[in-house]
């Protein structure tokens, strides 16, 4: 994961997770596996409207894809952004780990002062 448009995507899902609804309702997909916006918001103190916009918005970071059925619209989890943005973060972590460990070999020189 190294070019801008996988850099957009990971931001894209880290600005998706940033609301504490949307962790809880990716958090009830894995009671549930899939659901509709109707038993989410049963759970929840927010309105099946805004529980809809919540999902939309989870929806564009391509966390959750959706499919009719009859009159409804089910939801579920799709994971691969999420291990993407866990390895996005795995490796910047990486990165610093190596530039933090190059620091203190120069500040251990001898002479280093």
């Amino acid at each position: 994961m190294a070019d801008a448009t996988d850099l957009g995507r990971v931001i894209e899902v880290l600005a998706a997770l940033a609301d504490p609804t949307r962790q809880i309702l990716l958090g009830r997909f894995a009671v549930y596996g899939e659901a509709t916006a109707t038993v989410l918001a049963g759970e929840l103190p927010v309105s099946r409207q805004a529980v809809v916009q919540h999902l939309s918005v989870l929806h564009r970071a391509g966390l959750v894809a959706s499919r009719r059925d009859g009159r409804e619209r089910r939801y579920a989890v799709r994971p691969r952004p999420l291990t993407d943005t866990a390895e996005w973060m795995s490796q910047v972590a990486a990165e610093w780990t190596a530039r933090l460990l190059a620091i203190k070999h120069l500040a251990e020189e001898p002479g280093a002062e």
